[in-house]
């Protein structure tokens, strides 16, 4: 696979990076494309794993077939045959009629299954039996079905370490792993990081219609000596709260906003988690901040910010909002006034909307912990210290 290729498959998947481990992994799931062989996706949670099987998939001959992404993990103990396999109706309580399984649904086709790690050993036999025969049973049947699909695992787990704790089936592991793919850990792509935060960035400024940032070298530098212990994801989530915090309250006119080393460590903990809270995609942890609700604050705090820009530029340009061409006639008294009154709205509203987006998430960490403060700042990733200092009023009789 040459260069062009190469970068063609970049463009297409939205991969960006040079990292040799990166290509070589990527050039692997386009050669084995065309085959039938299993393929094992080994690497850290938030290394982009899912991606390796959807190149697959496309450069394979079961293309125009289905394509199916399962998470093991995420699947309750007690439906997870059902959902692989499919149950007629009366299976169980609540199987108010049959329904086909993944293994059906993808015939022909592929099926991703990751957090293959996390699949109990009770269903780890029949998982086996239909790589190896193709072969399966619905839950309450006792007629045999046959599929024909590729299956891809993946996980982040030692799956031989579990082998050996007798956690994970030695014949299964082996027949997963007729070829496997590592994806490397983000902290060993040191070339690649400041290409996807720049990235990432720009994304989220081009999204919401903010100015760009800019890192300077020491910022660089930083985030190419931190860990990055959630990988991808996280470097994503960092660059989106950068940009949104930085980008969408700083007071400046024109060009490009640079932050600095200085600045960028307040986001990134070097010996702890990242300031703010890091919800990873599609984590299933309840109660919590989710990614949505984060959203909605950052939308909010646009909001405010363009507001206050609007007034802004009224009170310099001598209008009030809806007189586009100026106050209308009257006493320069009433007109001083006007002015004051909107430059007091215009400091009230740019302070508080930072406030209110801070206060907001400590508000839902401390609701969540019933107002425990030391549970809500582990949560949030700062100090119990900072968190009092930041407490919404109802919060600070608390003594929890």
């Amino acid at each position: 696979m040459d260069r062009q290729e190469l970068q063609r498959l970049k463009n297409k998947y939205d991969i960006v990076g040079s990292d040799e481990s990166l290509d070589r992994a990527l050039a692997t799931a386009v050669a084995v494309a065309p085959t039938d062989l299993t393929v094992l996706v080994v690497g850290e949670s938030g290394v982009g794993k899912e991606n390796i099987p959807k190149i697959i998939h496309q450069y394979s001959r079961r293309k125009n077939g289905k394509y199916f992404a399962v998470n093991c993990g995420a699947i309750p103990e007690g439906t997870i045959e059902s959902e692989l396999f499919g149950h007629e109706k009366g299976a169980y309580t609540g199987a108010i009629e049959a329904r086909k399984g993944y293994f059906e649904e993808a015939d022909g086709g592929t099926l991703f299954l990751d957090e293959i790690g996390e699949l109990p050993l009770p269903y780890q036999a029949k998982l086996l039996r239909v790589l190896q025969s193709g072969e399966y049973t619905r839950v309450g049947s006792s007629k045999v079905s046959k599929t024909d699909v590729r299956v891809i695992a993946a996980t982040n787990n030692d799956l031989a370490y579990a082998v050996s704790q007798g956690k994970f089936r030695e014949d299964l592991y082996y027949r997963l792993n007729a070829v496997q793919i590592n994806l490397p850990a983000l902290r060993d792509r040191k070339d690649d990081i400041h290409l996807l935060f720049r990235k990432f960035s720009a994304d989220f400024s081009e999204k919401y219609g903010i100015p760009k940032i800019t890192l300077t070298p020491d910022a660089v530098k930083l985030i190419q000596t931190y860990r990055w212990p959630g990988n991808i994801r996280q470097l994503k989530n960092i660059a989106e709260t950068v940009t949104a915090l930085e980008a969408g309250t700083r007071d400046f006119s024109g060009g490009r906003l640079e932050v600095d080393a200085s600045t960028l460590a307040q986001y990134i903990q070097v010996n702890g988690p990242a300031m703010l809270p890091v919800k990873v995609a599609g984590s299933q942890t309840g109660g919590g901040i989710t990614e949505e609700e984060k959203q909605e604050i950052f939308k909010a705090l646009y909001s405010l910010n363009a507001e206050v820009t609007r007034l802004k530029a009224l009170v310099e340009n001598g209008a009030a909002p809806g007189h586009q061409n100026g106050l209308p006639p009257t006493d320069i008294e009433n007109d001083v006034d006007i002015q004051d009154d909107y430059s007091a709205q215009e400091e009230h509203e740019d302070n508080f909307s930072i406030q209110e987006a801070s206060e907001d998430l400590i508000r839902k960490a401390l609701e969540k912990y019933d107002g425990n403060r030391k549970k809500a700042a582990a949560e949030l990733g700062i100090s119990e210290r900072t968190l009092y200092r930041k407490l919404p009023p109802e919060f600070r009789a608390s003594k929890k």
